[in-house]
């Protein structure tokens, strides 16, 4: 039994050669800004489509390649210990480069393929407040007037700029942990019980402060300008040994650890996305 949990960044020799499976981009890949304008028009599926292929195209920044660690650590009531690091994206999905970017909003179907493609999975709950709690720049949330424009790309964008400029008031590295900007697509239990639907948390204010409770009311490939993709690798550390993040939700403490949601729909959609993906690449 887990009773008490907090969170830390842990030592950088966690994740130091934990990278995801991303290509490296093709010669002259598109930035952000022109990104941007190619997508203009698009919303939706339409849009993700565009998104997806730059992202499997490794058309990214670099510092989204490189992992931070984040460590959850609980004790049981046997008072033997327990700690997990987590080897997780620096910042939300974006195409383009480091100098030229735009963070990405995509439908969960789109955010799955990705995931997978990449060697990695969603967030859960539990993990998306620790990164907050464990991040090295933390930007307050800045919401836009709710309006049928929310899904579109010019949204984005001018959320996107907002983002831009709180962050050149900061003093941080291009590579720091960063988090409280962007609600978290996220694993949980409840997509179980409503398939066809998106999870979403976050945007937080201060820590176990966030804007979006769990919230499961949009459809699976709804997606506006205050969400974000953050990936976690597949590969995590419990006490120091490597696991399988999947195989790991098995260890009820390690369940429990997060939140005690997440492990199901995670066990669910590795299934169905090894299915896709074998079948998409055969060996």
């Amino acid at each position: 039994m887990i009773v008490s949990v907090h969170a830390q960044a842990a030592p950088s020799e966690a994740c130091h050669n934990a990278e995801l499976r991303i290509p490296r981009p093709a010669p002259g890949s598109i930035g952000g800004r022109e990104f941007a304008r190619h997508v203009g028009d698009l919303e939706g599926s339409a849009r993700d489509a565009e998104v997806r292929r730059e992202l499997l195209a490794g058309n990214l920044p670099e510092h989204l390649r490189h992992l931070a660690p984040v460590t959850l650590e609980a004790r049981g009531r046997d008072g033997a210990p327990l700690a997990v690091t987590f080897c997780v994206m620096r910042d939300y999905l974006a195409v383009g480069s480091d100098s030229d970017s735009l963070i990405v909003p995509m439908g969960l179907p789109t955010a799955l393929v990705v995931a997978a493609e990449f060697d990695s999975v969603l967030p859960t709950r539990r993990l998306v407040d620790a990164i907050y709690e464990a991040a090295d720049l933390k930007l307050a949330p800045q919401p836009l007037p709710a309006s049928e424009e929310m899904r579109s790309t010019s949204y984005l964008v001018r959320h996107d700029t907002l983002i831009a400029e709180q962050r050149a008031l900061r003093v941080a590295p291009e590579d720091a942990l960063t988090a409280g900007h962007k609600k978290d697509l996220v694993l949980s239990d409840r997509l179980l019980s409503i398939p066809g639907r998106v999870a979403i948390y976050g945007w937080h204010w201060a820590a176990h402060h966030p804007i979006q409770p769990l919230s499961t009311v949009h459809g699976a490939q709804y997606a506006d300008y205050s969400h974000g993709v953050r990936l976690v690798s597949r590969i995590i550390y419990v006490n120091g040994a490597a696991r399988e993040f999947i195989d790991a939700l098995r260890d009820p403490a390690v369940t429990l650890l997060l939140g005690g949601d997440g492990a199901r729909i995670g066990r669910k959609l590795q299934g169905d996305l090894v299915s896709v993906l074998q079948q998409r690449n055969p060996r």
